[in-house]
């Protein structure tokens, strides 16, 4: 393998049905994916951090097939023939899913096999088979199974008198087949006759469930020797089916469907909606089964597997090398320097760099924006909000909670501010999907607290991320805003890149008490002055922005058009997705009235950028690196009187209309060039962008070796100036 591609060549998009505008959502975001997974193939990147993008590609693969698989197979069930965008059916569009998926594993395994694991070895980390273990190593593991495994692993039989058992989604199992030793001189059968050879007892299936709260990669001692722990239980089976005959042993792992439906519209309480839901999707439909081997798929055990999950042949996975490369993070996670990125401590923004000045004072002296994890998240976010729980002029705290985690700052923070008397309201979204658990724990803990926990609006997600602070002053009573573009979450604050407004302006501050307003007492407002409120006015807003450019970009075209006109009309936008056709059809018009439009999208992208007569002006791009981008700038250059907004939303159908989200004008013309500069730095970028063609294929950029400023990428760029500012 080389050390490293620069064009998508997994497999070309299908072709449309129709000739089309759109390219296909389901799988433009396998493309992004691909890049995620280009991330491990790049020798460029250091060693320890190529394993950790082997896990991340894995893990967003996981999650894929939980929503959209498991939705498109719900749709092929109900016998839906509705076409996609692009006008490919659910069977159609499941069978591409499953040519691109093969491929990538398959490069997947590749490079693990090929490049991770000697270029491990080379630098003492030996990720081991058991075969490849010494007489020392198996004594090891030998302890290790009867001190920490013996008693907690609880094997699972099947005959007439026990059922097939529940299996846990995404969780690794042994399956087992066995027999007692009266049968051990019959032939093993094969196919659809293992079921029947169960039913008459003759043969048992058992399943070992893989213990997840252990590590998966198991330590034998001092050195940097490490067997995988489902590899460890399998030559220890023994112990556990003492004096039976086990005929066959293969690890497998199952996904579940989390496409689970609801109706809010009749449910008398939403946290008991949410709580039942989630019972449903543990016991959901599988949609993916995961065996270990190229020839696994034909083996009995998956045979049987298949019969009992009600599961499609198309539906079974063999993974080359590795079962659940997410297993890999404790690998990545090795305190090894050099095999890593240079640590970045976050930088205090410099307007916040005296951590003894009142915060409200330095906000009121004019607007600051924070770009995390470039700076510091807890020295203006949490910041932020301690100061608010302190101050005893601080009336009222209201914020909303999309995903945080128990251990959150924020946590005790409000629950300190209620405590002393303040209004603490928080709008905790209990439908983010797969944190819904930890939103119901959090809402719970913060209404005993006394918070007022509002759960959102039905049928609408609440994934806007603001926060305000209302304070009694000499003048009366002023507001005080943080409006962003990520979670109230300080871990992910360190690997996503977010933008964040702190404001006191009353033409933000004041639509931003009436969208909270709007969240808790149902407001029926529609007239926010300058806040982009979904589903409210957003798109509305958005339209208009890009209809004004229509306008510039024919008067400027009657003017002759120069390129080299200052006043030129363009549009650039940074967000993680793009799917929204109307504004894909705005943003054609655009291009064909001459606007240019440059657009970074992190993930997928429904839109044809370069196709003459319909997009010939657009540019697309994505930049995919150390980390997250996660950000979203809209920049209209107005003539000349750039407007710039930042916030939750992405140009997406579901942000859009089926959303809470919050967009605000960047009004400080500093911190609109800042805006602009960041753009910018992306835009130039020549060593993690990549550009994305007509036909949805994307090519990395490919730096000039003889210029070394040329090799340093989007995030090392940033870093260096926010350094030095």
């Amino acid at each position: 393998m080389s050390s490293h591609s620069t064009k998508n060549t997994i497999i070309a998009l299908p072709e449309s049905s129709s000739p089309g505008e759109f390219l296909n959502r389901e799988l433009t975001w396998l493309q992004f994916n691909w890049r995620v997974l280009h991330e491990a193939l790049d020798a460029r990147t250091p060693l320890l951090e190529r394993v950790r993008f082997l896990a991340i590609f894995t893990s967003n693969l996981d999650e894929y097939f939980q929503k959209r698989v498991g939705g498109l197979k719900r749709q092929i069930a109900a016998g839906v023939m509705t076409r996609s965008i692009d006008g490919l059916t659910p069977r159609e569009q499941m069978d591409a899913i499953r040519r691109q998926v093969l491929a990538m594993q398959k490069l997947q395994a590749d490079c693990f096999a090929q490049e991770i694991l000697p270029g491990l070895a080379q630098r003492g980390i030996h990720l081991l088979s058991w075969s490849q273990l010494t007489e020392q190593d198996h004594e090891l593991a030998r302890r290790y199974f009867r001190d920490n495994l013996f008693a907690v692993l609880t094997p699972l039989a099947v005959d007439p008198g026990h059922p097939f058992p529940f299996i846990s989604n995404l969780s690794t199992s042994l399956g087992v087949m066995l027999r007692h030793p009266a049968h051990a001189r019959e032939p093993l059968p094969a196919g659809d006759a293992v079921a029947a050879a169960i039913g008459d007892g003759v043969l048992q299936f058992a399943r070992v469930k893989v213990p997840t709260m252990l590590p998966q990669w198991v330590r034998l001692g001092a050195e940097m020797r490490f067997v995988r722990l489902w590899e460890l239980i399998h030559h220890h089976l023994q112990d556990l089916f003492e004096g039976m005959v086990l005929d066959q042993v293969a690890p497998f792992r199952i996904t579940r469907n989390a496409d689970v439906e609801r109706d809010e519209e009749d449910a008398e309480d939403l946290l008991e909606l949410i709580e039942q839901e989630l019972r449903d999707r543990r016991f959901a439909r599988a949609v993916r089964l995961e065996v270990l081997g190229d020839d696994a798929r034909n083996q009995p055990m998956t045979r049987y597997l298949i019969e009992q999950l009600e599961l499609e042949e198309s539906d079974v996975y063999a993974m080359p090398a590795e079962l659940d490369y997410t297993a890999l993070n404790a690998i990545a996670d090795l305190n090894i320097a050099e095999l890593k990125h240079e640590p970045w401590p976050p930088v205090i923004p410099p307007r916040l760099r005296d951590d003894e000045a009142d915060l409200f004072s330095v906000i009121r002296q004019g607007d600051v924006l924070v770009h995390h994890p470039y700076e510091s998240f807890k020295a203006s976010v949490e910041r932020f909000i301690s100061a608010a729980a302190s101050d005893k002029k601080v009336i009222a705290i209201k914020l909303t909670l999309y995903r945080t985690s128990m251990d959150s700052p924020f946590m005790p923070q409000l629950i300190r501010a209620a405590e002393s008397g303040k209004q603490v309201v928080a709008l905790v979204e209990l439908k983010a999907r797969f944190d819904e658990e930890r939103n119901i724990s959090i809402a719970q803990e913060l209404e005993k607290a006394g918070v007022h926990v509002v759960y959102g609006i039905v049928g609408l997600k609440t994934h806007t991320k603001t926060a305000m602070v209302v304070r009694h002053e000499a003048e009366g009573m002023r507001v005080y805003a943080h409006i962003g573009t990520g979670n109230y979450n300080s871990k992910t604050a360190a690997l996503y890149t977010d933008l964040g407004l702190f404001t006191c302006r009353p033409e933000i501050t004041g639509d931003l008490v009436e969208m909270f307003h709007y969240l808790t007492g149902r407001s029926l407002k529609r007239d926010f002055a300058h806040l982009l409120i979904a589903p409210i006015n957003m798109r509305k807003r958005f339209v208009d922005m890009i209809d004004r450019e229509i306008e510039i970009a024919r008067a400027w075209q009657q003017r002759g058009g120069d390129l080299a006109d200052p006043q030129r009309p363009l549009i650039i936008a940074k967000m993680n997705s793009l799917e929204d056709m109307a504004i894909i059809r705005k943003l054609y018009e655009a291009s064909n009235a001459g606007v240019t439009i440059k657009l970074i999208v992190r993930g997928f992208c429904c839109l044809r950028p370069g196709v003459p007569g319909m997009s010939q002006n657009i540019s697309v791009m994505s930049v995919i690196g150390r980390f997250l981008e996660h950000s979203r700038i809209y920049y209209f250059h107005n003539a000349g009187q750039s407007e710039v907004y930042i916030g939750s939303a992405d140009w997406m159908y579901r942000n859009l209309y089926h959303r809470v989200e919050c967009i605000t004008p960047i009004l400080d013309p500093t911190l609109r060039q800042q805006c602009r500069q960041i753009l910018d730095v992306m835009l130039a970028d020549q060593r993690q962008a990549w550009d994305m063609d007509a036909d949805g294929q994307y090519t990395q950029r490919q730096p000039d070796p003889d210029q070394a400023e040329a090799q340093i990428g989007t995030h090392r760029r940033l870093m260096e100036m926010i350094r030095g500012s």
